[in-house]
């Protein structure tokens, strides 16, 4: 026989496992987390800011990244420690500084092996750049006169960063100066190594569209021709004005390179 108050028994133990489930899912950090972000963006009194895609995109985009600092294995890196420290890549700050200025912002104390093994990570992340060892001196010389002056290390880091933006661009045009000197010597003796008539590889003289190279004492010079390949001429001198006696067309100075290395030694009959 039906007994009414079996059928309630059998209700109330799901309805009491469900509640059960409710709080634990309730005590889940992540779920409080999501929850405050959640009701932080409901506050807006703006039912258009509410369905905006970029405001919906940025909402997901704090909870995706609260979550991730929460669940990461880097535990002491809360709020805007991460943020200063990665500022701080590449403008060669002594770690103890550092860490001493990291400390007092909110979080778990950190000691230098925590910020130099942070800064290690942060430096092997995809497109990160290790700080430029030539910098180093410069750095470490501002570093010291701001600190002397009490400056705060946010506003130093800001210095540096601008310091070693400059340097890094100084140096970049001295490098480039330097490879344009170096290409402009190696043109020059290539030019005279050509008029000594000495072997050689292909050369430009001058501005000149022809090249010419000399193998095994024998002179040979490219011309451009129609549909961007080059005649290649067996001639007796450096002068475009010389007819010679052509070889071949070619698409470009390797294919010519091979036939110049094939003929060069053997006999001509002129």
């Amino acid at each position: 026989m039906f007994d009414g108050r079996t059928f309630s028994g059998c209700l109330s133990f799901p309805l009491i496992a469900l509640a059960k489930i409710e709080v634990f899912m309730i005590d889940d950090d992540r779920i409080r987390t999501v929850r405050d972000i959640i009701n932080d963006y409901v506050k807006s009194p703006s039912l258009q800011h509410l369905r905006d895609p970029h405001s919906v995109f940025t909402v997901a985009k704090t909870i995706v990244k609260q979550l991730d600092r929460e669940s990461g294995i880097w535990r002491k890196w809360e709020g805007e420690r991460d943020g200063l420290l990665k500022e701080s890549l590449g403008c060669w700050i002594p770690i103890e500084e550092l860490r001493d200025y990291l400390n007092i912002l909110p979080g778990p104390q950190l000691t230098a092996t925590d910020v130099s093994q942070r800064q290690r990570a942060c430096y092997e992340e995809p497109y990160a750049k290790y700080p430029n060892d030539e910098l180093e001196e410069g750095c470490l010389i501002l570093f010291a006169e701001e600190k002397a002056l009490g400056t705060e290390l946010p506003a130093i880091i800001g210095r540096l960063t601008e310091h070693v933006e400059a340097e890094e661009e100084r140096l970049r045009l001295e490098r480039e100066a330097r490879y344009k000197a170096m290409r402009e010597d190696e043109k020059v003796a290539a030019e005279q190594r050509l008029l000594s008539g000495a072997d050689c590889k292909w050369t430009h003289l001058k501005k000149s569209p022809e090249c010419y190279c000399r193998s095994n004492g024998r002179t040979y010079r490219l011309t451009p021709a129609r549909d961007k390949r080059w005649n290649l001429h067996r001639v007796t001198c450096l002068s475009p004005d010389e007819k010679g006696d052509l070889i071949g067309t070619y698409g470009g100075r390797g294919d010519a390179s091979k036939v110049v290395a094939k003929i060069a030694y053997q006999l001509e009959y002129r």
